[in-house]
């Protein structure tokens, strides 16, 4: 997007990885660096759920909100903003594995991919989180910018089968999915 500086931020600055230690990400700002970000995007991933209660990022989130143009979030983000107290009585998505989590919280989940509620904005699963960045970017900077992105990125789903959420799935593809996600888990 055209005068943008995206910033990763954390508790603490140096080296972030996933649970699986297969993803690692610098960090070179802390929250207390990035006080009052315009757009706050918190993604999702596995170590989400420990994150629910009593981490850092939380506060953080509650505190830069108060700024943001637009808090965001994409995946089991979601859960970030909900444990934050900020999607408690509003609609929100997040993916479909983490409804009833989302629930939990207050927050009303909903089967759409991309969900804005005022300046809080949700989206479901890893793809949703391009459909997201676009309709923020149209809402910012209008929707040639947008499409500008879209175009840039190549981003012209057609994907090759029509199971991407489980009311499109059928039961062999579900069961099939446990049986990869043990495996992931191992």
């Amino acid at each position: 997007m055209p005068d943008t500086e995206v910033m990763f931020c954390a508790a603490a600055k140096g080296r972030v990885s996933d649970a699986k230690d297969r993803l690692h990400l610098d960090v070179q700002h802390t929250f207390d660096e990035v006080p009052a970000p315009d757009v706050l995007l918190v993604p999702g991933g596995n170590v989400v759920r420990e994150m629910t209660s009593g981490h850092p990022i939380l506060d953080w989130i509650r505190s830069a909100h108060r700024s943001t143009t637009y808090t965001t979030s994409v995946c089991t983000g979601s859960l970030l903003l909900a444990a934050a107290g900020l999607l408690r009585g509003l609609r929100a998505t997040t993916h479909w594995v983490a409804y009833d989590a989302l629930r939990e919280y207050g927050a009303e989940p909903v089967e759409q991919r991309v969900v804005f509620e005022d300046r809080i904005v949700t989206g479901a699963g890893v793809s949703a989180g391009i459909d997201l960045a676009l309709e923020v970017a149209a809402r910012l900077h209008g929707p040639e910018v947008a499409q500008a992105i879209q175009l840039n990125l190549e981003y012209d789903p057609q994907p090759p089968f029509d199971s991407g959420s489980p009311a499109k799935a059928s039961q062999a593809v579900m069961d099939r999915l446990d049986d990869l996600v043990a495996l992931w888990q191992a």
